[in-house]
């Protein structure tokens, strides 16, 4: 069985906020939304701290975020009542959207899953209950938006890549200073990646500290993508390569998909 994304909470938005992406998604999915109706429903899954739901509610929006982890929503509610949104603006749901039947009782203009974590789903099983929860909670004439990132063949390539990406982040509400490295182990044969985070820091009596968490992934490449939402009912509209707006091209960093039902 493959082993799903489990962050460590506390640390999420800080190991990630380095990333030139999480300035720039969110701006341009705004950008994409028609001016009327001005208030859009909106369904992000995996929502995992808020950091896409919550300046998507305060530009006027009804968002639902929907995640399995616990700890990830609870500082997502704690992000969300601090810049004076409520229930209103932005609801919180804890839920499995691989549980078959799940379904919560509402239909949207937008469901959005940002920030590669559709690929944290890495069978195709997972893909189309993914895709299929997706389709079932759209209004008839609502979209959905994936954004995931393009492979790199030259990652492909090598079997096993150690110590990618060191980056160095505080958490305060611990009060330490973390350095993570990424591995990465190549299984081609399942298109699957096994990820592993490391994380060392000292502690307060400067002694070396190390933690690390483990997932798989998978990579999808742009005509996969395609058949993969087709086959769900769902119908590419339109397919970016980057958030100034170029198309897909194979330099792309990106694949941002806007889909229609079919």
């Amino acid at each position: 069985m493959p082993k799903l994304y489990r962050a460590i909470a506390e640390y999420y938005d800080h190991e990630n906020e380095h990333h030139a992406v999480l300035r720039q998604d969110v701006p341009f999915f705004l950008g994409q939304m028609p001016s009327r109706p001005r208030r859009q429903a909106v369904l992000e899954l995996a929502v995992g701290t808020g950091r896409a739901a919550i300046p998507i509610a305060q530009a006027g929006h009804r968002v639902v975020g929907v995640d399995y982890a616990a700890d990830m929503l609870e500082i997502a509610q704690r992000k969300r009542d601090a810049v004076g949104l409520g229930d209103a603006e932005l609801s919180l749901a804890r839920g499995d959207l691989l549980r078959p039947r799940y379904d919560l009782g509402a239909r949207f203009d937008w469901v959005c899953v940002f920030f590669n974590s559709f690929l944290g789903f890495p069978t195709l099983e997972q893909q189309d209950r993914v895709l299929g929860f997706a389709r079932r909670h759209l209004k008839p004439r609502g979209r959905f938006w994936v954004d995931v990132f393009q492979p790199d063949p030259s990652v492909l390539a090598r079997p096993v890549s150690r110590g990618m990406e060191p980056t160095l982040f505080h958490v305060p509400r611990f009060g330490r200073s973390v350095l993570k490295t990424t591995d990465i182990r190549q299984s081609p044969e399942s298109q699957v990646q096994r990820v592993t985070f490391h994380y060392t820091w000292l502690d307060e009596h400067g002694v070396t500290r190390r933690e690390r968490t483990e997932f798989d992934g998978t990579y999808i490449f742009p005509r996969e993508l395609r058949i993969l939402l087709e086959r769900n009912g769902l119908t590419v509209e339109h397919l970016w390569g980057n958030y100034d707006g170029s198309p897909l091209g194979a330099n792309s960093p990106r694949m941002i998909a806007r889909c229609c039902r079919a």
